[in-house]
């Protein structure tokens, strides 16, 4: 595996190589990352995959000093996966000046559910995803970029972004990989002891719930939702929301919807001190 800091650097590694298949991350790698470089294995020429800790999306209170950096243990098992190429820049290779141009995504999908609790989130990652973009494809002629659908706003984020832009890139969605126990991988589980790890999966059953509930249209939705939430409540969680949408935009469904249509029920939650998310198509 072939390592480089400067994105002159990767374009030069990326030079005569083909097509790239791109899976960006922030490290602390799990399971769930490499499958998705796995399947980036099968969607272009080179196996592309980045680590770089994108301050721009993390909130003044949040966790990016103690972000857990993992370098080694990533590098191991990139290789492991058979990526060929990891670009790693610095903060000041991706930002060597301040970052006062920035990709602002369409409020409709992005100022709600995570783009609500964590103003400004989007903003952050479309810029970042933006000059990743740039950085992998701009000398390929385009290629493919694999995420997973654990942040399945994100994901759609980018997507839409993509579309918008005209970007000669293949957006390819990856599932969710979870533990034996149902828990959705997470570098953030890591913040939670072993008593914490067994509660965790309160957070997918809920989810289940709620879907299932929703389904047969004998209540509300929004009490269906409150009820989720009560119920986490009652566990000790400090939900921020557990709700049902309509998987093609993200949209709060009618009754008619609620029967037939393709749903995700999403959810996050902090339990202690770690905020979680998980979500289920159905």
């Amino acid at each position: 595996m072939h390592i480089v800091h400067t994105i002159a650097d990767l374009r030069s590694a990326l030079a005569g190589r083909g097509r790239p298949a791109f899976v960006p991350t922030m490290g602390n790698l799990h399971e769930g990352h490499l499958s998705l470089v796995r399947t980036a294995r099968q969607h272009g020429d080179v196996t592309v995959a980045s680590i770089f800790v994108n301050r721009l999306q993390f909130l003044p209170h949040e966790d990016f000093d103690s972000y857990p950096r993992t370098w080694d243990s990533d590098c191991s098992k990139l290789q492991a996966a058979h990526c060929d190429l990891l670009f790693a820049p610095r903060e000041a290779d991706l930002y060597p000046e301040a970052q006062t141009f920035k990709v602002q995504p369409d409020p409709t999908l992005a100022d709600m559910l995570e783009g609500h609790f964590r103003p400004g989130f989007f903003t952050g990652v479309c810029t970042v995803v933006m000059k990743l973009f740039s950085a992998v494809f701009a000398t390929t002629g385009g290629g493919a970029a694999i995420f997973g659908k654990k942040d399945y706003q994100q994901l759609m984020v980018i997507q839409r972004m993509v579309q918008q832009f005209a970007l000669p890139i293949t957006i390819i969605a990856g599932d969710t990989a979870r533990a034996d126990s149902g828990l959705a991988l997470s570098s953030r589980n890591g913040y939670l002891n072993a008593e914490q790890l067994q509660q965790a999966m309160a957070l997918s059953r809920a989810l289940k719930t709620l879907a299932q509930a929703s389904r047969t249209g004998r209540i509300p939705l929004a009490d269906l939702e409150t009820q989720a939430i009560g119920q986490l409540q009652a566990l000790g969680w400090e939900p921020d929301y557990l709700t049902v949408r309509l998987r093609s935009n993200l949209q709060i469904p009618s009754a008619a919807d609620l029967a037939t249509a393709p749903l995700v029920t999403l959810g996050a939650a902090k339990l202690g001190s770690t905020r979680l998310i998980d979500n289920l198509e159905f």
